[in-house]
């Protein structure tokens, strides 16, 4: 594994005024971006140079890639921080209107280690905002070190969870797209670090974390028909899961606690929905009805599922128990809706929507309320959640022979849509947990 060893040490922290902490509101759909600062970290030891301008460059692309803040560029900082604890000089920061301030050293050791220390501070308070706090990993985990920095000083800043330290398995495609290519691969949230689970040998579909992040679910050709497999994400090594009785087998989701697997199995012309018990093998028939009924997906307290069906005669959500019953339809506007992906917080479900010859990335809530669209383009698809349930990335197709899959963001307001660094083409993001 990249990662050896992640260490917290607090440090010593300035008195806390009175005047209230600074904190960026999020919650209408326009938001002015927070000017912030984050000089080069101080390299303290010899040898640490590089990686102390790499952790600090990555920790501000994390946070101007929310589309929440804004940095300030390094040619106009007046102040020089030129070690970790020489005093701020508020009044610098001021001057060039920052509102958060960002410092950080960044040492090396005999062992081989790289260890990082960070403080944010409120700039017009004059303030620490929380604590110091101190990581350490093996050299090529120097990435995960900036991401665990860039998590806190968003968490801090926002009080949202953060979701930069997670990591996204994905289909990598290549090839033209009448003979495509397709294996699983997993990388960081920004797309660095990617690494191949599977090779192009056969079709692979639809992959989907475990809660842990330890396994992957996916859907593979290998023996002719679409069959389930299960992944050792640390170990590359995959089987498939045995269903009984069905044709096909498709779109596996875990349950919150890793224990069952849902997905969609094929019987003659029938598609419903089962459950397995991952440890017996157990089943469990939870649809039966004529319609196609796919694409489950679990509530976070595992009470709830979400599907798509086309008992309605058309293709939309619904809602039932997690062991089967009675189905409530959540979806009622123009067009048809699939692929429903409930939010890490419980408030939300995410869903597909094609109507008008255009396909929709959107939201809505539990009970079907309070639809808003996010997206629109050609073939938008596939919506996955990032661990604080205020991200989502997805599919989208560009038109034509030589139209390409690559992978998108948007936050849940509709702001700051923006593509995912692939090495190829992408498709079916699943957003894992943080590490």
């Amino acid at each position: 594994m990249m990662w050896l060893m992640m260490a917290f040490g607090l440090l010593a922290g300035l008195p806390a005024t009175a005047q209230e902490p600074l904190r960026l509101e999020i919650d209408r759909g326009i938001v002015e971006p927070m000017p912030v600062a984050v000089p080069g970290f101080v390299a303290e030891t010899p040898g640490s140079e590089q990686f102390a301008e790499d952790i600090s460059r990555v920790v501000a692309e994390d946070l101007v890639g929310t589309g929440l803040f804004r940095e300030i560029p390094r040619d106009a900082h007046i102040s020089r921080v030129s070690a970790f604890a020489s005093p701020i000089q508020f009044a610098d920061w001021k001057a060039i209107n920052a509102q958060a301030l960002v410092t950080g050293a960044v040492s090396t050791d005999g062992q081989g280690r790289v260890v990082v220390k960070f403080r944010a501070w409120d700039v017009f308070a004059e303030r620490e905002l929380g604590e110091g706090m101190q990581f350490a990993s093996s050299a090529d985990g120097w990435r995960r070190l900036a991401h665990k920095v860039a998590d806190q000083v968003y968490a801090r800043l926002t009080g949202e969870q953060p979701y930069f330290d997670s990591r996204v398995v994905f289909v990598s495609e290549t090839g033209p797209k009448d003979q495509r290519q397709k294996r699983l691969g997993i990388m960081d949230y920004d797309g660095a670090n990617v690494q191949y689970l599977t090779d192009s040998a056969s079709i692979v579909l639809a992959p989907r974390f475990s809660p842990n992040g330890s396994q992957v679910l996916y859907t593979s050709y290998a023996t002719g028909f679409p069959r389930i497999h299960i992944l050792d994400v640390g170990a590359v090594q995959s089987r498939i899961i045995e269903t009984q009785g069905g044709e096909m087998s498709f779109a596996p989701r875990f349950s919150p606690d890793g224990r069952m697997v849902v997905y969609s199995m094929t019987q003659g012309s029938n598609t419903d929905i089962w459950a397995m018990d991952v440890a017996s093998g157990a089943t469990r028939r939870l649809t039966d009805t004529p319609a196609i009924e796919t694409a489950p997906s679990f509530s976070p307290d595992g009470s709830q599922i979400v599907f798509e069906s086309d008992r309605s005669g058309s293709q939309q959500l619904y809602v039932m128990p997690a062991m089967g019953g009675e189905a409530t339809r959540i979806s009622f506007g123009e067009g048809r809706y699939g692929t429903p992906v409930w939010s890490p917080r419980g408030d939300r479900i995410a869903f597909t929507k094609q109507n008008k010859g255009r396909f929709h990335i959107g939201v809505m809530n539990t009970n079907g309320s309070e639809e808003r669209l996010l997206t629109a383009s050609f073939l938008d698809e596939g919506p996955s959640w990032a661990p604080n349930g205020r991200v989502i990335m997805f599919t989208r197709e560009t038109q034509g022979a030589q139209g390409a899959s690559a992978l998108y963001s948007v936050d849940i307001s509709g702001r700051n849509l923006k593509r995912v660094r692939t090495p190829a083409g992408a498709s079916d993001p699943s957003w894992g947990p943080l590490q």
